[in-house]
């Protein structure tokens, strides 16, 4: 799986325009940091699907394990894919020369991530990819239009498809901007479902902004 992602992984870069204007709703991500098993969720999610292109290089696996209560040895086991130790740093082999030369930019660390963005804006951003085979990896996001970053949750969600509507401009010419996503291919998980890995991961990256939350 990791493997699998690492050959797709680019990253989030570039400014953000939405592709149904600026005033874009952001979805609440109803997340709670007193949730341990949420947060030992989103820590699995994460390492499976984000830790191969993304570091949390500000974050210790030993202090990951003490805070949300998982035993140091089943986090050397489950949630540690590569020879490091559970004292060690979240960092990725990856280097940034090697992630600017395969994608052409270097892929941010996602410590603080929650922090910049805000809980919301993750959430919505990971719920709002959608088809589009004019993108170099086949896909865009509502949020974050022309991101480089693949649909890494895709066997996950599924595929979705925009729906367009005509606005009118002051011009009195009219153009068309993305009024909602609908599911054009079922993932593995029903949308409740995936709402629920998505707010588990969304979890995690607020705890790793904040650890003493």
């Amino acid at each position: 799986m990791r493997g699998l992602l690492l050959a797709f992984c680019t990253v989030l870069h570039g400014g953000m325009i939405s592709a149904a204007g600026n005033d874009y709703p952001l979805q609440k991500a109803q997340i709670s940091l007193h949730s341990e098993p949420a947060l030992q969720r989103g820590a699995k999610y994460f390492v499976n699907f984000c830790l191969s292109c993304h570091s949390a290089k500000y974050s210790r696996y030993n202090r990951v394990a003490r805070d949300l209560g998982i035993p140091e040895d089943l986090v050397q086991k489950h949630l540690i894919f590569t020879n490091q130790k559970i004292g060690d740093l979240m960092t990725i082999s990856m280097t940034d020369e090697e992630a600017m030369q395969w994608f052409g930019s270097a892929a941010p660390d996602l410590t603080l991530v929650s922090r910049s963005r805000s809980p919301d804006w993750i959430y919505t951003y990971l719920k709002s990819f959608y088809l589009d085979g004019s993108r170099p990896m086949g896909v865009n996001n509502v949020l974050f239009q022309n991101v480089a970053m693949p649909h890494v949750l895709w066997e996950l969600q599924g595929w979705q498809k925009p729906v367009y509507k005509a606005v009118q401009m002051k011009s009195g010419d009219s153009h068309q901007i993305i009024d909602r996503l609908e599911l054009a291919e079922p993932g593995r998980l029903t949308p409740e479902e995936y709402d629920r890995v998505v707010l588990d991961i969304v979890t995690f990256l607020a705890y790793l902004s904040e650890p003493i939350a």
